[in-house]
């Protein structure tokens, strides 16, 4: 897997990071149990802080996502692809409760709102 990462994105670097070990994860790239770079050798590979690395490793293991082993690294945790799937629902469920309120307050008809919702995911599946 090769990390990249930009200053001038607008989004944190830590942020970048925690991104596209995340879409890895989700897309069977990542295994359980394999091993991540260390943190000093992936801080160096994208000329950044070892402290940046470390907050991003940091965030991923309070998710769930991946493990930390003392003296041995960071692997990606047990059914952390599940877990990664679970909080994504979750969310996406906060977020049509939210939809359907707004438009159920705004007088929208459920085609309206389901034609909206098909042109926006649409347009997801598009991106590159």
């Amino acid at each position: 897997m090769k990390l990249t990462v930009s200053s001038t994105s607008g989004q944190p670097i830590y942020g970048q990071i925690k991104r596209q070990i995340r879409e890895a994860v989700l897309a069977g790239e990542l295994k359980p149990g394999q091993a991540l770079p260390s943190l000093r050798r992936l801080a160096k590979e994208l000329r950044i802080s070892v402290l940046t690395v470390t907050r991003a490793y940091g965030e991923l293991a309070d998710e769930g996502v991946v493990e930390n082993v003392q003296g041995k690294g960071t692997f990606v945790a047990e059914h952390g692809d599940e877990r990664l799937r679970r909080q994504l629902i979750a969310r996406v469920d906060a977020s049509l409760d939210r939809a359907c309120a707004d438009a159920s307050a705004a007088g929208i008809p459920l085609l309206d709102l389901l034609s909206m919702l098909e042109a926006r995911y649409d347009a997801y599946q598009q991106r590159p």
